[in-house]
């Protein structure tokens, strides 16, 4: 298994996860998001010519007021960047294989280039109830919801994980 960008040329049709909303999203959206908008970039794991699994990235920013008090005394006291994971899904076949795990860390390492390049004070996800738990085994910790609803769907737990909490990536050797 690898990971690596989506490709205008892959076959996203029979990606099933079980979650009918980020099965439309992978199928339907991430290509015209990434190739036509250019609002997010999606990334794939992959063996052979099938997909595992993805995540979905894009820039963003964050009020540091709703971050932890702690953050808060290190940064400044307007918006900051960051990275928004905006979606992660693994194949229903494949799951708890750890391929959800290795799709996160390759946003830890996406989050530190981001850093060193641009700025980038962490990474925040808008976790589904269920996959709370999954974040926080990372150490993401949730964060303060001011307003907003989302209708008759369920409201998702913002989740924030400081840039120095993530470990940095492993160096290939040589």
């Amino acid at each position: 298994m690898f990971i690596r960008s989506l490709a205008p040329g892959d076959d996203r049709s029979a990606f099933r996860s079980g979650n009918i909303d980020l099965d439309r999203f992978f199928q339907r959206f991430a290509g015209q998001n990434q190739f036509r908008h250019y609002v997010g970039v999606t990334y794939v794991a992959v063996d052979g010519e099938s997909i595992l699994g993805f995540v979905t990235v894009t820039a963003a920013s964050i009020e540091v007021s709703s971050l932890s008090p702690q953050a808060r005394k290190r940064l400044p006291v307007y918006p900051v960047p960051v990275l928004r994971l905006a979606r992660l899904a693994v194949g229903e076949a494949v799951q708890g294989q750890g391929i959800g795990s290795s799709l996160l860390r390759h946003v830890f390492s996406l989050a530190h280039e981001m850093a060193s390049r641009i700025g980038c004070v962490g990474v925040i996800v808008d976790a589904k109830e269920a996959a709370v738990p999954f974040y926080e085994r990372y150490g993401f910790e949730a964060l303060d919801v001011e307003a907003g609803r989302l209708g008759d769907r369920p409201v998702p737990t913002p989740m924030f994980l400081e840039i120095g909490a993530i470990p940095r990536p492993r160096k290939a050797s040589p």
